[in-house]
């Protein structure tokens, strides 16, 4: 089972010296999944990992989640909404229980359930959008939590979530939309050729890019792919480079390259003629210092099986030169 639909957290808390210790340790691995999406939005692939939605004010929905207990002893799993935010750094979820706007709107029923090892139940999560509820996208993260005590009297919180992307307005759903610079590529320092591009969110709706990138038409006619692409989540009127790394043995092109990527139904694409340029001289160095070390170390060990030969052809030629004794 996914865990988080995409998060999950560890943290480490001190606990109190007369608690008893976890039977299992640290361990506090949980999971939790989304079952419903709406109809729709069948379409969207991010609305089968998260909540994905655009309401009315006063408007309330449901949606059923499923928790499971992967762990080998009973577990006391706690079900809760807490904030989260869209920033220059991605999705970023808010710590412990921290509430936001958002989150006040949500609740988890039940909350709280104890579950046997590798057992799952169905939950439900309500959100209750107020009748004044002002315009705009929000954030938030439907958590399924579990602690445990390990020997040191440390308490060790996990917790896995599905993402809330929640717009509110009236009439329909603000447009989704990026656009795509030219695909460039290159070399990192240590050698590994990429392709880069630099998206820009330029819809009313923050975006989880992915994609696949292919190369055809390299030398020799060559081609490769498809490589997965994914990028950090995108705020509104955000940039952000999205970089896909490739094998190392490539060799430099060109290459004709074709990069898809989309945010649940929005997609582009993106092509162009790359080339990856020769390796930096470090790491030229670094990898002939490599081969230089692996051509060494298989002379000496030749030398050394040679070595070993010649004395035992010795040995034989002198037992055999011994005088036979009289009879």
């Amino acid at each position: 089972m996914p865990e988080v639909g995409g998060e999950h957290d560890r943290s480490h808390r001190p606990h109190r010296p007369s608690a008893s210790p976890s039977p299992d340790g640290p361990s506090t691995s949980v999971g939790i999944r989304l079952l419903d999406a709406p109809v729709n939005r069948r379409d969207d692939t991010r609305a089968h990992k998260y909540i994905v939605d655009h309401l009315h004010p006063g408007t309330t929905i449901r949606r059923r989640v499923v928790v499971k207990n992967p762990s080998k002893i009973p577990r006391d799993v706690a079900l809760y909404a807490a904030a989260a935010d869209v920033t220059g750094d991605g999705f970023v979820f808010a710590p412990d229980r921290t509430e936001n706007e958002l989150s006040s709107w949500i609740k988890v029923t039940p909350d709280k359930v104890r579950l046997d090892p590798d057992q799952e139940t169905e939950a439900l999560v309500t959100i209750e959008v107020p009748e004044k509820a002002e315009a705009g996208e929000r954030y938030a993260v439907v958590w399924a939590e579990v602690s445990g005590v390990d020997e040191a009297n440390i308490r060790n919180i996990g917790r896995a979530g599905i993402r809330v992307y929640l717009s509110v307005g009236p009439g329909g759903e603000p447009v989704s939309g990026f656009e795509m610079g030219p695909l460039t590529g290159g070399r990192s320092p240590e050698g590994d050729p990429y392709v880069t591009v630099e998206v820009r969110n330029t819809g009313r709706r923050a975006l989880d890019l992915a994609g696949e990138l292919w190369l055809t038409d390299g030398p020799g006619g060559l081609s490769a792919g498809p490589v997965k692409a994914e990028a950090r989540t995108l705020p509104l009127g955000g940039t952000a480079v999205v970089p896909v790394q490739l094998d190392r043995r490539l060799p430099d092109g060109p290459w004709a390259a074709k990069l898809d990527l989309a945010s649940g139904w929005t997609k582009r694409t993106a092509t162009n003629l790359v080339s990856f340029g020769p390796v930096p001289a470090a790491a030229a160095t670094e990898n002939d210092d490599r081969t230089d070390r692996v051509l060494t170390g298989g002379l000496v060990t030749s030398g050394l099986v040679l070595a070993l030969f010649a004395a035992y052809a010795y040995r034989r030629r002198a037992r055999f030169r011994q005088p036979v004794p009289a009879a």
